[in-house]
């Protein structure tokens, strides 16, 4: 069944383009490091520019869940749940006069090899396969959401451990900045940009308590990234998400 859905933007500009995938994003754990702009201009697609809140750059490390995952509304057995663990920075592109906030992903990591395939294929995104895992555990009001993600000679891990109830993110936050991009921007084979429209509701965070995590940053991602990405985070927030609607790209 198709998800129909609308976030806070104006949905009715322009034509839409068609739904690539359909799915929920749930449990959403981002660790978030302050990153020398530097570092991630080797990565920034063309035609966008590096985004920033108060001035900061940011990078995350993110947990999710993806459950009931349709691709052009089929559902695939054995891959329709499953985690994934990404690292990610924040763009802009101005059209028009709207500007458009996105994310580009340095990596990511998934534990189905035709789950890799697949976003290689379409979106040229930098998927790899591992051996994933989560656990999600409530304690009266307190809740702690894990991810691993393990290589041969490393099991990677991240964190956090949340008090109360979800509150609804507000406008102007760090939060806000983080978890709020309806924009995927990916460099293509031959240079060029492909943009593509993510929807879904506006989500509701928990407040963070505690934030780990434990990853061979250089081995992972890179060297250039270790100084960046490592000790206490500088900031953390779990998401409960929502079904997501993933729209076919276009190149710029």
């Amino acid at each position: 069944m198709m998800i129909m859905l609308k976030h806070r933007m104006d949905m009715s500009r322009g034509t839409k383009r068609p739904i690539f995938l359909t799915t929920e994003w749930r449990h959403l754990a981002m660790l978030n490091y302050e990153i020398d702009p530097a570092a991630l201009k080797p990565y920034l697609p063309a035609r966008t520019e590096l985004d920033t809140w108060n001035g900061i750059h940011y990078i995350s490390v993110v947990g999710l869940l993806f459950l009931n995952t349709r691709l052009y509304g089929i559902s695939v057995p054995f891959h329709r749940n499953f985690e994934e663990i990404n690292l990610r920075f924040y763009v802009r592109r101005e059209v028009a006069g709207e500007v458009r906030r996105g994310v580009v992903f340095i990596k990511e990591i998934v534990p189905k090899p035709a789950i890799t395939m697949v976003a290689r294929a379409f979106y040229n995104e930098n998927y790899v396969t591992m051996p994933t895992s989560h656990s999600i555990c409530k304690d009266g009001p307190s809740m702690s959401v894990a991810y691993q993600w393990k290589q041969p000679n490393f099991t990677h891990g991240l964190d956090v451990r949340a008090e109360g109830n979800p509150i609804l993110l507000q406008d102007g936050t760090e939060q806000e900045f983080i978890a709020e991009h309806y924009w995927g921007y990916a460099v293509q084979r031959d240079g060029s940009t492909l943009e593509y429209e993510v929807e879904h509701p506006r989500w509701r965070v928990w407040r963070i308590q505690d934030a780990t995590l434990n990853c061979d940053v250089a081995g992972l991602y890179g060297p250039q990234f270790a100084e960046h990405i490592r000790g206490a985070p500088a900031s953390a927030l779990l998401a409960e998400g929502s079904p997501v609607i993933v729209r076919k790209g276009t190149r710029l």
